[in-house]
């Protein structure tokens, strides 16, 4: 079966440990309701630097990277649906990038 890379864009941390908590919970229930699909859980994170052969910026780039998941899914439809369920997407605060990753 194929694999998705979810690539998250945005969001935000936690304010408080109460906050961060809640967060934790709408997390895991997700990953819970994915199963078996669910390849790697991921990370939050840092800030990125990007690398060309102009150099090394430290910008984070275009739109920095928050986070990944991978999960094995049919095809890329049913891999979107996967991701309109992802706590980022609450509230509008982040985005969910949606690529398969190729078998080599």
């Amino acid at each position: 079966m194929p694999k998705f890379m979810f690539i998250y864009h945005g969001g935000g941390r936690p304010e408080t440990p109460e906050e961060g908590e809640q967060v934790m919970a709408a997390w895991m229930k997700w990953m819970e309701g994915i199963g078996e699909d669910l390849v790697d859980g991921g990370n939050p994170a840092g800030m990125s630097k990007t690398v060309t052969v102009h150099g090394v910026a430290n910008d984070g780039g275009a739109n920095p990277v928050s986070g990944y998941t991978l999960v094995n899914a049919p095809d890329m439809d049913a891999a979107c649906e996967i991701a309109k369920g992802c706590p980022i997407l609450e509230h509008g605060m982040g985005t969910v990038e949606v690529a398969e990753a190729m078998e080599m």
